[in-house]
């Protein structure tokens, strides 16, 4: 497991998150720890290590 800090797309508080190293390619929907807003996740890895992380909203 790889532990990722990052700011919510909602309201800009830095919370952490698991990611799994395991799995090459994630993308899945997240609640924010603080506003409760949905988050879209996107992490990719290669070798174990995170090579691409991206957080974005799900406002239209």
């Amino acid at each position: 497991m790889h532990e990722h800090f990052f700011q919510c797309p909602y309201c800009w508080e830095e919370i952490s998150m698991l990611l799994d190293a395991s799995i090459s390619e994630q993308t899945y929907i997240e609640d924010c720890e603080v506003c409760c807003n949905p988050m879209e996740i996107s992490a990719m890895f290669k070798a174990n290590e995170l090579i691409a992380f991206e957080v974005r909203s799900l406002e239209q």
